[in-house]
């Protein structure tokens, strides 16, 4: 039996433009790195040589992808989410906001800490190059770096404004 569809949330026009750069950028990624291993997989196995770009190419993007769809998730609320506590204070306008102050608290703790170490790795990485194509080797830790920048940003905006937690993933919990 199929659970009735529920609205979708409108995101504020920033958010709703984030969210459609974050899909082209991703699909961008999606397609260039579908090209590049097919190719690959065409030359290799078709005419016994190939490009030995390509790999590095699509761990590259797939980094990138991963970490831009992690950004862009957040202000739509489709990171895991455990709302059994918070459900229960729902009704309890205090605790359910000291609560949700905790949570972005939390989620901006997490932010820094990603930030930081992976800043670390950007710096790290800026002295070396990669192996076959020769990019700087900061521009793997760089989108998480990013990334977590973006939600830690997202998560003092929503604390500051004291959004309350979305939670509409009641029909996700078993």
């Amino acid at each position: 039996m199929n659970s009735p569809a529920q609205p979708e949330a409108t995101l504020p026009v920033p958010l709703s433009r984030f969210a459609k750069t974050s899909q082209v950028l991703m699909a961008g990624c999606l397609g260039v790195m579908a090209v590049a291993v097919f190719i690959n997989v065409v030359l290799r196995y078709g005419f016994g040589s190939g490009v030995a770009a390509s790999e590095e190419l699509s761990r590259l993007l797939f980094v990138w992808m991963v970490f831009i769809g992690a950004a862009a998730a957040y202000p739509a609320g489709e990171h895991m989410a455990f709302t059994s506590l918070a459900g229960l204070l729902a009704k309890r306008p205090l605790a359910f906001g000291v609560l949700t102050a905790v949570i972005r608290l939390l989620v901006m703790a997490a932010s820094a800490m990603l930030a930081w170490g992976a800043w670390q790795q950007v710096v790290v990485g800026m002295g070396s190059r990669s192996v076959v194509m020769a990019y700087p080797a900061a521009l793997l830790p760089l989108p998480a770096f990013l990334c977590a920048v973006a939600i830690g940003v997202m998560a003092t905006i929503e604390l500051i404004q004291r959004k309350p937690l979305d939670l509409g993933h009641g029909a996700e919990v078993e």
